[in-house]
């Protein structure tokens, strides 16, 4: 299903967004912004709102969802330091599609509507970097529905582990296993499954080798054995 599994294919890229931009183009968005403290669980956006503006993630990490029928939370992705959140609804002159809420206390920078779009019209730079974001995201969530509809339970979540390992990698200590730390019940909605049912795999995996876990964090110890269950065809685990 997936020939090519490379972290990369997973992270939206919108932490290159600003690289292109003049001193002048940089200042005039990001000097506009406001920067708030944000504490863990604190919702951003709510789906269905009217976009004034876009937010940068400083620091720390948030959650992208929809709320399911039954009042729940499906959880497609996880933004971290140096990404974008809102901006596709602000282009598209649209309501808010997803919810957006912290999952630990985050640094997070709002930059209005009207100074956002006058650097994104007179900068080609930033125009041709955002399209190629845009597109990546696009082909970000087909893969998120196509991982979704045809893996079992057990196969999504080793799938989104090693996402997740990705994601909470640490820039100082690139070389060693993540402590991934995300709670039960954002890991069940992000696998999309029952809390019992993740809790249940966890303790198999734990069992089997694959990965060390407390109460509050899961590493990967085992990142050969995870991709083996994750069912990823065409998968060389030396390149992981």
């Amino acid at each position: 299903m997936l020939k090519n599994f490379l972290s990369g294919n997973f992270r939206l890229k919108t932490d290159q967004l600003f690289e292109g931009l003049t001193a002048e183009e940089h200042e005039s968005l990001m000097g506009s912004g406001v920067t708030h403290l944000y504490s863990k669980g604190e919702i951003i956006f709510r789906e269905g709102g009217i976009p004034t503006g876009i937010f940068y993630v400083l620091s720390g990490r948030v959650k992208k969802y929809k709320a399911t029928a039954k009042g729940g939370e499906q959880i497609f992705y996880l933004c971290s330091e140096g990404e974008l959140l809102g901006y596709h609804a602000l282009l598209g002159e649209e309501f808010y599609p997803d919810s957006a809420a912290t999952i630990e206390n985050s640094q997070i920078t709002f930059i209005p509507k009207d100074n956002f779009l006058k650097v994104l019209r007179n900068s080609t730079e930033l125009s041709n970097t955002l399209l190629k974001a845009l597109g990546h995201e696009f082909s970000l969530f087909i893969n998120s529905i196509t991982n979704l509809a045809t893996k079992s339970v057990r196969e999504r979540l080793a799938f989104n582990l090693l996402i997740l390992d990705e994601k909470f990698k640490s820039s100082v200590q690139p070389g060693i296993p993540s402590d991934i730390n995300l709670s039960r019940t954002d890991l069940a909605n992000m696998v999309g499954t029952a809390k019992e049912t993740l809790v249940r795999l966890l303790q198999e995996f734990k069992r089997a080798g694959l990965i060390e876990k407390t109460d509050k964090m899961i590493r990967i110890i085992d990142r050969k054995g995870v991709i083996k269950e994750a069912n990823l065809m065409g998968l060389n685990p030396r390149k992981m």
